[in-house]
């Protein structure tokens, strides 16, 4: 099933703001970001499609890192800084989900 518009242009603009990947250190910060501008449905999705093109050790560390956040681990405001800052950089417009417009995507 395809993503919804506006779930295919977040993952469009990690792919843009990561075109080599997530680094494992990264994923904690990157969906407590998520997480404070989407549901946790719209997170997991996001999860199991940035896990169809990982290996498998990066899957359990995108896993690892969703219940890290849903468990209430807080990322250090610098590791939070960093993961906005490539997101920026990838054209993510640091908005909310209701402001996401799909056609802006890289």
């Amino acid at each position: 099933m395809p993503l919804a518009p506006f779930l295919s242009a977040i993952v469009g603009w990690l792919r843009a703001g990561y075109p080599e990947g997530v680094p494992d250190v990264d994923y904690i910060p990157l969906f407590a970001l998520l997480g404070s501008q989407l549901t946790n449905d719209e997170v997991n999705t996001i999860a199991e499609e940035l896990t169809k093109e990982s290996d498998p050790g990066s899957a359990e560390a995108i896993k690892h890192a969703i219940a890290a956040v849903t468990d209430h681990q807080e990322p250090k405001d610098s590791d939070v800084a960093r993961v906005r800052a490539r997101l920026a950089a990838g054209g993510w417009p640091l908005a909310k989900p209701d402001d996401f417009d799909p056609a802006h995507r890289p």
